[in-house]
């Protein structure tokens, strides 16, 4: 039987909501305060609607994914409760440590939210595993994948939540390096270490249209291949390229809608962007037929490209601005999801590849 892909997903999950109760990280003390005691103290008087739609919203995927893993080894109700102390206990965790960031504030009203919402979301799997939903899905990935495309599947659910974060480049995740930069010689700063780091004789050049060209091309390509990995047959090949294609375009005219206003959705959809999904199509159907260890060994190479040219080039100053807008105001709660998704996607699926590779014949 073979694994099932919520477990890796409900752990990642996991992460991202650590990250988006904590950001911004910074200026922790203690604020005498128990980290309890907020559970005791008079509910808020102002909320809106939009915090108590994120609150629950935001932990329905948790109690989801943890039914899901669940199933397997525990009866169905079983897991709805476990699913659901499990994900109160996260957000009991997240609200107290809280206190101690002035810019966050703990409140027993998001904490009861948040239960609803993994409640909610672990009722939700077992009503489509009672309905027979979820065996119907085994049959399904049985006919699609190979046994062991768990890692894979992770891949492709998370790319067009990858692609919601601003990019410098249409499909271009994994841009880190100046950022990296920036950050490292932060927390150098007024160290001896600082003189460690390498110092560039050129500065970053901006992607000329050919180059951005080729990114697009291979943002696009990267998945499909992955893809080709793990699915059997040549027909459901050429259907999920179709599916990679729909999800990227949806995902990044949303990107664009929420980053510049809804007027400006498809301002990033220009003759550099078409030309190389138009190219990137006619690569993918020309490799339909292509092994599936050939096909690892290919997206080992187009992410070495991908990653090597996207990180040779700087982010434009008006990009710097969209990034602002999002790591405050109203973005703030979904900044850490999209980002480190947008930012680790590709290096995730470098590892993958690789270890599956190194670990067994793809063939």
């Amino acid at each position: 039987m073979h694994k099932t892909s919520a477990s890796p997903l409900a752990v990642i999950y996991a992460g991202l909501l650590v990250y988006a109760s904590l950001y911004p990280f910074s200026d922790w003390r203690y604020q005498g305060i128990v980290p309890w005691g907020f559970l005791t103290s008079p509910w808020p008087k102002y909320w809106t609607g939009f915090d108590v739609a994120v609150n629950v919203l935001g932990y329905m995927p948790l109690g989801f994914l943890l039914v899901l893993s669940a199933l397997r080894s525990a009866r169905a109700w079983h897991a709805v409760i476990l699913a659901t102390l499990m994900a109160g206990v996260l957000s009991l965790t997240m609200e107290s440590l809280q206190s101690y960031l002035p810019a966050r504030v703990a409140s027993n009203v998001d904490l009861g939210l948040n239960v609803l919402g993994a409640w909610l979301g672990a009722w939700m799997a077992w009503a489509l595993e009672r309905l027979g939903f979820i065996d119907r899905w085994s049959r399904f990935r049985a006919r699609w994948f190979v046994p062991d495309a768990r890692g894979g599947l992770v891949l492709l659910a998370l790319w067009p939540l990858a692609l919601l974060f601003p990019a410098a480049v249409p499909f271009g995740l994994g841009q880190v390096l100046e950022r990296l930069e920036t950050a490292l010689a932060d927390a150098l700063h007024d160290t001896p270490f600082l003189d460690w780091l390498p110092v560039r004789d050129i500065e970053l050049q901006p992607l000329v249209p050919g180059g951005e060209l080729v990114c697009v091309m291979l943002g696009v390509l990267i998945p499909c291949l992955l893809g080709y990995c793990i699915i059997r047959s040549v027909a459901r090949r050429a259907l999920a390229v179709l599916l990679v294609f729909a999800f990227g375009v949806a995902s990044s005219a949303l990107s664009a809608a929420l980053s510049y206003g809804p007027a400006h959705a498809w301002a990033w959809f220009g003759v550099p962007v078409r030309v190389g999904m138009l190219a990137a199509m006619v690569l993918l159907t020309l490799l339909l037929w292509l092994p599936r260890r050939a096909s690892a060994a290919l997206v080992l190479l187009a992410l070495g490209v991908y990653l090597s040219l996207l990180n040779q080039a700087p982010a434009s100053p008006y990009f710097a601005q969209t990034l602002s807008t999002w790591e405050q105001g109203q973005f703030i709660r979904f900044h850490g999801l999209a980002q480190w998704l947008g930012w680790l996607w590709p290096y995730a699926a470098l590892v993958y590849v690789l270890t599956q590779v190194a670990g067994h014949d793809p063939e």
